[in-house]
């Protein structure tokens, strides 16, 4: 029987690792036959007419939505801080959605903020944590702060949030991208936004360095964000300015070509799980420079927190090699159907 499933969580653009796992279950659901509605919350730059796709402009709206939509499971989706904001939406969802909901958190570093460490059955995150029907954690280290939260193995489920697929080869690469690619090597691409955790003016005074010795070297940097007016200060300051391009929100599609064709991909962070970008990264077979977080797969060349000499030299080291990397994974959607098998338990 087609289930219609629920999900709750950031709408692109902008892209992110949560709004990828969300539109990967999606397509899986509608491949099976099932219908799957989504609730936006969070503001898109760009809000779309799809069907089944819901932008509340209020909270009245988003509970009305909760209240008024027929579906069979329900799936919250949440990422970074857990906020009292943030509990009062998972109230909401356990108390609309009843006995089929699901919680995912995907902010893999969760894990080592002070609210996890204090995490305790009796404290109102643990009140809320353990009505939903299930929760899904992206890593052990998760599964082990909602243990602590007093939530029962049973309804614990640890299942890595991404699928890895090969980019479409009928697609094209918008003109200007292609152009700054083509005229650029090394080529660096960022992946991330103009977001303080991602540490994009680090990014532009590795360049600085780097363009004294590789004078054809570009940057690329995906994503949007509230630094956009600083980054674009720092660029036309950095004295390599035609060598750095803001790219901005780029489809998804789009992006995993710009992922395979580049030299290397760049993951600083101030605060970072599991990134699905450098997962894709490894699987597309382009070398990863990231900031060690105690969680990155194996094939990253790890760097300190904000240190830009030891980037200049992993990318330095990297230019230098002529061997290609040998990729890492498979393209499967192995992890989105078993959400979808946890979806299927859950409705009957």
């Amino acid at each position: 029987m087609p289930l219609h499933v629920l999900q709750l969580g950031p709408v692109p653009p902008p892209e992110g690792g949560i709004s990828r796992n969300m539109l990967a279950i999606r397509e899986e659901l509608r491949a099976a036959g099932h219908r799957c509605s989504i609730i936006a919350t969070s503001k898109s730059t760009a809000e779309s007419n799809e069907p089944d796709v819901y932008h509340p402009r209020s909270k009245t709206a988003l509970i009305g939505l909760l209240r008024n939509l027929d579906y069979d499971v329900l799936h919250l989706h949440i990422g970074g801080e857990v906020t009292k904001r943030v509990l009062a939406l998972a109230f909401a969802c356990t108390f609309f959605g009843g006995k089929r909901t699901v919680l995912t958190l995907h902010s893999g570093g969760f894990a080592t903020t002070d609210a996890a460490k204090n995490a305790k059955p009796s404290s109102l995150a643990g009140g809320i944590f353990r009505r939903f029907s299930l929760i899904i954690a992206v890593n052990e280290d998760l599964a082990d702060v909602f243990r602590r939260y007093g939530v029962a193995d049973e309804k614990l489920s640890v299942v890595l949030p991404y699928s890895l697929k090969s980019p479409e080869e009928n697609l094209l690469v918008p003109a200007d991208l292609a152009s700054f690619c083509n005229a650029h090597s090394p080529l660096l691409l960022a992946v991330g936004g103009l977001e303080k955790e991602y540490d994009p003016l680090m990014q532009i005074e590795a360049m600085r360095e780097l363009v004294r010795e590789m004078p054809n070297a570009g940057l690329m940097i995906v994503g949007g964000g509230s630094m956009k007016t600083e980054v674009e200060a720092a660029i036309q300051n950095s004295g390599c300015a035609d060598n750095i391009y803001l790219a901005e929100n780029v489809d998804h599609a789009v992006t995993l070509h710009l992922m395979r064709d580049a030299d290397v991909i760049l993951r600083t962070t101030h605060f970072d799980g599991d990134a699905i970008s450098v997962r894709e990264a490894l699987f597309l077979g382009t070398p990863v420079i990231a900031t060690d977080n105690g969680m990155r797969p194996e094939g990253v060349e790890l760097i300190g927190v904000g240190d830009v000499a030891a980037l200049v030299e992993s990318v330095a080291e990297i230019a230098k090699r002529d061997k290609p990397v040998k990729p890492v994974g498979q393209a499967d959607t192995e992890n989105i159907a078993e959400i979808l098998s946890i979806y299927n338990d859950l409705a009957s």
